[in-house]
């Protein structure tokens, strides 16, 4: 690392950065295949690393806080007593980071009675004492009182990575104080939550900084206490005794026991055998590999004409230099016996086409020159149906050519009596269909089997290699260079490299799916595999190949039209603020609202200090000042300009003339499609400027016409399924105003009697239930008093017990499990259901109620998808399903066709799934999307 001549000391508070890991990836958490949560694991060493190699620090310690009380509960019993109960993943985690530090011998810092921000403040005294300069690792604002001219904080930004660094200077600004000693008269008077110090009723963060800056301490606060008037004046006199007790727990102590010994603290070089095979563990494998190269890359480089000292780990180049390969502990192509065959002469690809043609099954992989599959060139095919054996086969850039070739294997391909097996097979298939050839037969694609045995985990084929087959594939990267607008192209590299990577490709799937065809046989999940999931992959393939037709004119006109709303809403923007100003700039908008026209005196701020202007926060803001409504409407026509209105039309396929979206069984749990370039599940509906969007979306000619098929509240009925009340099934099976109804039990009144607003609040209840609402977003999504809005919720399970009565089983059956299911056995994990910590555990009950609900409505449209696509086959309908979004299905349908097919959409969607009350389609047809929907 450094030299000693700028000693560089690094203190990290272990708890701080670990809760701080832990919940960045709260929605999102990473997790072993064995289903340990390595967020805040993940996360720590992820700083750890940046600090190691970007800071380079000559000495380094982790502080931990010690279990039990501290010299602060003596003071005061009531110390961090309203403070959650640590997430068990967090507990889980300590020992795995423990571990690590150890590998890398780091020191662990823990002393009894003691914070680790006492164990720092002590420590970087005594450092700064001694010359070192000093950097304390952590978010925590507390440690601003330490900062010094040899002590910095160094603070890990929350929203767009990196870190800043506190000095005195950045204090001042931060706090308005003179000297950094002044935080602990802030933070007494401020008191936190978070560990249960009082404060001063009344007093928040502004105010407390704005006493301090005027009268420099508490102790001036009462030298001064005549100059105070009101509220203030007399809480801060009443509650003299308990500022002076949070002054006291604010302080960070200094001279706790704990010795300060630089050679204890000297950086060493980490034992990369054991931090290695703690990463292997975790499954690490980014980390793993930065660490090799930041600590190999270490070793002195020697010229090829000079001796190399000889090394337990490293392995030489030709060109001397040490390389990374012998750290990572999986096998690779380099360690395994395998045999990869080039396939390019009449007489072996005529065998090769001899040996496919009599397997029941085989792997097959293309390698192209675009991931964008309307749009790639075949450069190779690979095929594979026996491990560590494969074939390549170049394909020739000649169009012609490349046609020949591929069509000698049309017989193979389309042969319906041969399973076929991939990984995202669907982006096989349709490179193949752009070459003219239909893959028939059986499907297993690898990415989807994995999806459901292990749903939240990733699914590609490097990780799942790693994880389930101890090796570790050749890198694209390596090939083609990096991701980005350099990165080379496929046909570029030479064929025997490309046959080693593809064939490996090939290999590695198969082997995959002779793993996964195995945990299938024994899984709850194997039907939905087989029945759902894999016909689906032909229903896509068809849908993204025929794609959408788009008009591109009605697009350049609304684009005019949104530039002038935007332009005259801008105008209208800076008249209201006084000045003008960049409103795409959210900074510039928070001074603007909140320091020039005072809206809210007690604004948030984000934890780079500025105010936090997102949407959430001025919805809630939005009846203080008429700007603010026209912010938000600013953003949203922008947002609708630059990400629809003038992108759109860039993704038309030059060759089709259409919108060709890319389908992903794989990324959401719930079983959800989703949808990218474009992303069609996110078009704004509700408002009159997203409603344009749908009308560009348009029937192929004259001949045909748009046709939207719409399942009918299907969460709803789905809820009403599950929950088995009697009063829900009714109303729907007579055929009620479901939100009339409700609101008519909710405010017991006739339904004829329900007005517009009450049906309103009504809507939102039902759907807002199932997503587990409290009175407190009750109140915030429509505008009304919590106890308002507790009224409806207490209401609503009143008059609805069968709901409350499923909610508490779901939750009951998760707590069992560790998961709840769809009625065609789909699963989501939720490892949380049981945490002690409220926050955790409330968001895993909600999944807990909504998973089963939201997944069972993914697989109805999907078994309706598979069910429409038979029929059209079965009786040879030309007309075309082209969209899916949600619940709702679009199609391009011949206008000769059109009774015949709203007769099949109807029949299949409606009777998709057997339910205790109907599904119901509203179906619509129009020139365009927005006519038929």
């Amino acid at each position: 690392m450094s030299s000693d001549d700028k000693k560089k000391l690094f203190l990290l508070d272990a708890y701080a950065l670990i809760f701080r890991a832990y919940y960045a990836f709260i929605r999102n958490p990473r997790k072993t295949s064995k289903g340990l949560n390595t967020s805040a694991i993940f996360g720590f060493v992820n700083s750890l690393l940046e600090i190691l190699e970007k800071e380079k620090p000559t000495h380094i310690a982790v502080a931990f806080d010690p279990p039990g009380p501290t010299f602060r509960h003596k003071m005061f019993d009531q110390y961090k007593a309203q403070r959650e109960e640590t997430p068990e993943d967090i507990r889980k985690a300590v020992p795995y980071i423990k571990k690590l530090l150890e590998a890398f011998n780091i020191p662990i810092l823990e002393v009894e009675g003691y914070e680790a921000d006492d164990v720092i403040g002590t420590l970087s005294r005594i450092a700064a004492s001694r010359g070192f300069e000093t950097y304390m690792v952590t978010p925590d604002k507390d440690y601003a009182q330490l900062v010094n001219d040899k002590v910095f904080m160094f603070k890990p930004r929350s929203k767009g990575g990196g870190n800043e660094i506190w000095g005195i200077d950045e204090i001042k600004e931060k706090f308005g104080v003179e000297k950094p000693e002044q935080v602990i008269d802030i933070l007494a008077l401020w008191g936190d939550t978070a560990d249960n110090i009082p404060g001063c009723p009344g007093v928040g963060e502004k105010r407390a900084k704005e006493l301090v800056a005027s009268f420099g301490s508490v102790d001036g606060i009462y030298e001064n206490i005549d100059k105070l008037k009101g509220k203030q004046k007399e809480n801060i006199e009443n509650f003299k005794d308990q500022i002076e007790l949070s002054k006291k727990l604010v302080v960070i102590e200094k001279n706790i026991p704990r010795e300060f010994n630089p050679d204890e603290f000297r950086f060493k070089e980490p034992d990369l055998k054991k931090v290695l095979a703690i990463m292997d563990e975790l499954e690490f494998r980014t980390l793993k590999e930065r660490v090799v190269n930041i600590f190999s890359g270490g070793m002195q480089e020697t010229k090829s004409n000079q001796p190399v000292q000889g090394d337990l780990f490293a392995q030489a180049n030709m060109d001397g230099k040490p390389t990374s390969a012998a750290y990572l502990s999986h096998e690779s192509i380099d360690s395994v016996t395998h045999s990869y065959y080039l396939t390019d002469n009449e007489m072996s690809l005529a065998s090769l086409r001899a040996d496919l043609s009599v397997l029941k099954n085989f792997c097959f992989d293309t390698e192209t020159t675009s991931k964008n599959a309307m749009e790639a060139e075949l450069v190779g095919m690979s095929f594979s149906w026996k491990k560590g054996e494969a074939y390549y086969v170049p394909v020739p850039s000649n169009n012609k050519e490349a046609r020949k070739l591929v069509n000698s294997f049309r017989n193979v391909f389309e042969d319906a009596s041969i399973q076929k097996t991939g990984q995202n097979i669907k982006y096989d298939m349709l490179v193949l269909r752009n070459y003219g050839i239909d893959v028939k037969g059986d499907l297993f694609d690898t990415m989807v089997a994995h999806h459901l045995l292990h749903p939240g985990l990733k699914n590609n084929m490097d990780f799942m290699a790693e994880t389930y087959l101890n090796y570790t594939p050749v890198s694209i990267e390596s090939l083609i260079g990096k991701k980005g607008k350099n990165q080379g192209s496929m046909r570029n590299v030479d064929v025997e490299t490309a046959k080693e990577y593809a064939a490996e490709d090939a290999d590695i799937t198969w082997q995959l799916y002779e793993l996964f065809k195995e945990e299938l046989k024994k899984s709850e999940v194997k039907d939905l595999f087989y029945n759902i999931e894999m016909p689906l992959v032909r229903v896509l393939t068809d849908m993204e190949f025929e794609g959408v037709n788009l008009d591109v004119d009605a697009l350049n006109s609304y684009a005019v039209v949104l530039k002038k709303d935007i332009a005259e809403l801008e105008q209208k923007i800076y008249g209201m603020a006084g000045r003008s100003f960049n409103i795409a700039s959210p900074r510039q908008v928070g001074e603007i609202l909140f320091n020039v026209l005072k809206i809210d005196d007690k604004a948030k701020k984000t934890k780079s200090g500025q105010f936090s202007t997102g949407e959430e926060i001025l919805q809630k803001l939005k009846s203080k000042h008429e700007i603010i409504p026209a912010i938000l409407e600013y953003r949203g026509l922008k947002k609708l300009l630059n990400t629809y209105v003038e992108t759109l039309p860039r993704l038309i396929n030059p060759k089709t003339g259409r919108i060709h979206t890319s389908y992903n069984q794989t990324v959401v749990v719930t079983g959800r499609l989703s949808s990218t370039n474009p992303n069609l599940q996110n078009i704004p509906i509700r408002d009159e400027a997203g409603r344009e969007i749908r009308k560009a979306f348009t029937a192929s000619d004259a001949d045909h016409v748009f046709l939207s098929a719409d399942y009918s509240q299907v969460e709803l009925r789905l809820m009403a399924h599950f929950s088995g009340d009697e009063h829900l099934i009714n109303a729907f099976r007579n055929g009620e105003d479901i939100h009339r109804a409700t609101a008519a039990k909710i405010f017991k009144i006739p339904p004829e009697e329900v007005d517009a607003d009450m049906r309103r609040k009504a809507k939102t209840a039902n759907f807002g239930i199932i997503y587990g609402i409290s009175a407190f977003g009750l109140a915030d999504r429509l505008n009304i008093p919590r106890s308002e809005a507790k009224a409806i919720i207490d209401g609503y399970f009143e008059n609805f017990p069968g709901v409350r009565k499923f909610m508490d089983q779901s939750i009951r059956i998760a707590r069992e499990k560790g998961y709840v299911e769809t009625l065609f056995g789909r699963r989501r994990y939720l490892p949380n259901i049981n945490s002690r910590n409220g926050v955790v555990r409330g968001m895993a009950e909600r999944n807990a109620i909504n998973a089963p609900i939201q997944g069972t409505a993914a697989d109805i449209i999907k078994i309706a998808m598979v069910s429409i696509r038979e029929r059209f086959i079965r009786e040879k309908i030309s007309s075309k399903m082209i969209l899916q979004v949600h619940d709702e299905l679009n199609f391009n349908i011949h206008k000769k066709e059109l009774d015949k097919v709203q007769k099949i959409v109807k029949t299949e969607m409606e009777s998709a799934c057997k339910l205790s009350v109907p599904l119901v389609v509203d179906m619509g047809t129009g020139r365009n999307w927005l006519e038929a929907h």
